[in-house]
């Protein structure tokens, strides 16, 4: 069966985010630094049809969580946001499921295709049918991610911790109901950018 992971780019004080988040401010106000050394590498520019870039560890890393994914669930939100952006060829190169209660019909763009599906558990039953031995990547927004640790449906947890608060802004585990699960590091490395942490669920 595919591990069930999340990843995620969050400041020193746990926020994915800065306030007013809009199609104009994707990753919010006073929150740049959280996405700018991620846009300069090389692994991503590459994802997103860009030639150029850096090539160091932290592209290295971003690489891998690219190859090791075999479907991605998404929250409505993250995806009306991410939509204007990515244009004909939405960078995920495999297949992503929104969650939402707001049905629309499925978009094929080159090798992404899309399905808007009614609820979590069937979002992960559908990437288990696709993934393979890879993994399912649950991304954004906060709140699915939330849901998924509320329902213990995340193995792994990859965080990519930026130097730098944003002080205002949407925190990934601000919601949280007392699960009482215990997590090890299963590796850690700092990057150029970042500092990567990969959790595993005990």
């Amino acid at each position: 069966m595919s591990v069930v992971t999340a990843d995620f780019v969050v400041s020193l004080d746990g926020c994915i985010s800065g306030r007013a988040i809009g199609p104009d401010a994707p990753f919010g106000l006073g929150a740049d630094p959280l996405a700018g050394w991620l846009h300069g590498l090389a692994s991503w520019r590459a994802r997103q049809g860009m030639e150029g870039g850096t090539h160091n560890r932290d592209s290295a890393i971003i690489e891998q969580w690219f190859r090791e994914t075999g479907a991605s669930i998404l929250g409505r939100r993250m995806f009306d946001l991410g939509e204007p952006f990515w244009g004909d060829h939405p960078p995920f190169r495999r297949q992503v499921f929104v969650v939402t209660h707001r049905p629309r019909p499925d978009i094929v763009a080159g090798d992404t295709s899309i399905h808007f599906i009614d609820g979590l558990d069937v979002a992960l039953d559908r990437a288990r049918e696709v993934a393979g031995p890879r993994s399912i990547d649950v991304g954004g927004g906060a709140d699915l991610f939330q849901q998924a640790m509320a329902a213990g449906a995340i193995d792994e947890l990859q965080l990519h911790i930026v130097p730098y608060v944003v002080g205002d802004g949407l925190r990934l585990f601000d919601r949280l109901p007392p699960i009482g699960s215990e997590w090890t590091v299963a590796d850690s490395e700092q990057g150029e950018g970042a500092l990567h942490v990969r959790y595993r669920r005990r």
